[in-house]
């Protein structure tokens, strides 16, 4: 997919500590995220994904980089432009029992960013809570109850109220139906995807769901280990991944492969401790086609077709 980026991400680095030893969650990503896209970032549960999502909203701090939104260097902004800037960039919470403030009523949680972001007065605040309420399929009735009185669905479409009631550019949604039972989950995929393309969107799309990922996304990216190892487009990637790590991720879900009787590649071991991350690539401790060269070498990410990039030495199908 090509044409204008929305995002545009240069060398980004997330950092912790933990204890004495500096953690780095994120690792030098470059990535653009285009107008009116979904790119889904997938990826095993601790490789960097949520840290991600939150830095590009100035949520968490980033040790360096740069964040471009719709051409503007938004990683110097500060105090009234930086929560201006954010009505413009909102995130969808994993857990809607968490992100709901439970002592207040849905209306004041819908219209807070509407009044606080972009300075709507309260009744014209209400006016659009109200609106976004129906839209999501909750109705006005909802409005003065408390978030106590839904359902994990209902909760995450408050969820979704709020995020898309300022008319924001780009939304980060972050596992938004992991938490919920898997009997509502494709009700909610579903709204929110339907609201992406009334609404314009650009989405990140956060998740470990390969099934979700294939309905939702234009464009998959692939982390590991606070690495982007891989971008492609969607039909691309569910074709056959170029990184090993995708290829061993989808022959785990074969019911969204386009090879039924693809074979089941079992990783050995767990995600590295990313305070003490391998020499060379950081797959190669678990990588099965691992060489000698991957043991020393990081590999760099580069395109190895038009819209498709890896960082692999021995990239399958492009070697």
């Amino acid at each position: 997919m090509t044409g204008t980026p929305a995002f545009e991400v240069s060398g980004l680095r997330v950092e912790y500590h933990r204890g004495g030893a500096r953690v780095r969650a994120v690792r030098d990503v470059d990535l653009e995220i285009y107008q009116g896209e979904t790119l889904a970032l997938v990826g095993e549960s601790g490789c960097g994904k949520s840290s991600l999502g939150r830095a590009l909203l100035r949520i968490e701090p980033a040790a360096s980089g740069e964040l471009r939104f719709l051409g503007r260097d938004i990683g110097a902004l500060r105090g009234a432009q930086l929560r201006r800037a954010r009505a413009d960039m909102q995130m969808i919470f994993q857990d809607p029992f968490s992100s709901l403030n439970p002592r207040r009523t849905v209306a004041s949680i819908v219209d807070a960013p509407l009044r606080h972001s972009r300075g709507l007065g309260r009744r014209a605040a209400r006016e659009r809570a109200l609106a976004m309420l129906e839209r999501v399929g909750l109705g006005a009735e909802a409005a003065d109850r408390k978030p106590g009185e839904f359902s994990g669905g209902q909760r995450q479409r408050i969820g979704i109220a709020r995020a898309l009631a300022p008319r924001p550019r780009f939304v980060v949604a972050d596992e938004p139906v992991s938490a919920l039972d898997v009997s509502i989950q494709a009700q909610v995929v579903n709204l929110l995807a339907d609201l992406a393309e009334e609404e314009d969107l650009t989405v990140l799309f956060i998740s470990h769901d390969l099934g979700v990922v294939r309905h939702v996304a234009d464009r998959v990216a692939l982390m590991y280990l606070g690495q982007i190892i891989e971008v492609a487009p969607r039909d691309d990637f569910f074709r056959g991944p170029a990184h090993p790590y995708g290829e061993a991720l989808l022959s785990a879900v074969p019911t969204v492969t386009d090879s039924p009787g693809r074979e089941r590649i079992v990783l050995g071991g767990d995600l590295p401790d990313p305070a003490r991350p391998p020499a060379g690539c950081l797959f190669q401790t678990r990588c099965p086609h691992a060489v000698g060269q991957c043991r020393t070498d990081p590999p760099a990410l580069r395109e190895v077709a038009p819209g498709r990039t890896v960082r692999c030495h021995f990239p399958k199908g492009f070697q």
